[in-house]
Formats: structure tokens, sequence, C-alpha cells
């Protein structure tokens, strides 16, 4: 299957953006975590090819209008990322949290059905394992005591995304605006 790899600009750096011929997002990463982004890929899809291409213009539009404060921009873009059951299930119910708002692995584990004492575990390596950034925002689920835990872009940009979201205080300062200059 051929997929588009098109290079995004953002606050958080530059954005590495997968979609396939129905545009699609297959993968959305950053460009320091390039070898996470080829792993996924290769993991789901025995033979991926990466084409450069532009990115899509509905979706590069969506991408910027979210860096700029549309915070639901991202809502209804297409996604396809391969993955167990379980993981798909945990990512959709992830878009299903609108911005602005947070939750917990366990509550996320109980909304989805999962009983289990090892659920919210499972939730987090769901979590973990989302190929798609952003879009699919597994940086809004926090631990239980309201901490910000494990984020494969690193925390740095979970309390970025938290903060430009308004799900959380700025740290110090306005961080929001600190790193827009040049986007």
């Amino acid at each position: 299957m051929p997929l588009f790899l098109s290079h995004l600009t953002s606050p958080l750096g530059e954005i590495l953006l997968v979609t396939d011929t129905r545009h699609n997002i297959r993968a959305l990463d950053f460009a320091d975590h390039r070898a996470r982004q080829r792993r996924g890929l290769r993991e789901h899809d025995v033979s991926v090819e990466l084409t450069e291409a532009p990115a899509p213009a509905s979706i590069a539009d969506a991408i910027s209008r979210y860096f700029a404060g549309d915070l639901n921009a991202l809502d209804h873009l297409p996604t396809a990322a391969a993955g167990s059951e379980l993981q798909r299930r945990v990512w959709a119910a992830l878009r299903a949290i609108p911005a602005g708002t947070t939750t917990t692995y366990g509550k996320l584990a109980r909304e989805l059905g999962l009983d289990d004492p090892r659920a919210a575990i499972d939730i987090g390596a769901a979590n973990g394992a989302n190929p798609i950034a952003i879009v699919v925002p597994c940086h809004r689920v926090i631990a239980s005591n309201g901490e910000l835990k494990g984020y494969a872009w690193g925390l740095h940009r979970k309390r970025w995304l938290l903060e430009h979201e308004h799900a959380m205080p700025p740290q110090s300062g306005d961080a929001r605006t600190a790193t827009l200059p040049g986007f």
C-alpha cells in the first residue's frame, strides 16, 4: 500500500505526517522521533514504502488551525491506524475526549468496560502505542493523582498541549506562546 510522508511545522517541532491514498492519517509523529514512526509502521504494514509528498490541504489546514487556537479543528480528520482490537477501541475513546479536558487511565478503562485490576496498565500501553500524536489525543490522559505520566513524544510536549488546550494552567509564564514565534 502506498503511503505518503509530509513535513509540517509546528510550535513543538517538525511534524512527520503519513497519509494513505484516501488522505487517512496513518501516523503523525515528530521528526525527533522518526525511528518510532518507522518501527510502528513496519509492525502493522508488512511492506511500507513512504513517498515524499505535500500534506493534503485539509489536514495541513486543520493542524495549522489547531495550533492557532481552533482546538476542535482536528476532530473530524480521518485516521486509519493499524492496531489490536483493544488499541483501536482505546484510540477511538481518546478521540471522544474533548479538548480542554483530561481523563485518567482508570476512568478510561471503566468507560470501555474493562474491570480487570490491570486495565489501567493496558490502557497506558495502548496510549503508548498510539501512532497518531495530537489528532488521537492520548496527551489528554493523565494519572489519577493529576500527574502527567508518560508521553511517547516527551512530557514537555504533553504539558504544552494541555496548556494550549487550557486543560491545565501554564507552569510558569505563558508556555503556550513561548515557542510560537517563527510558526
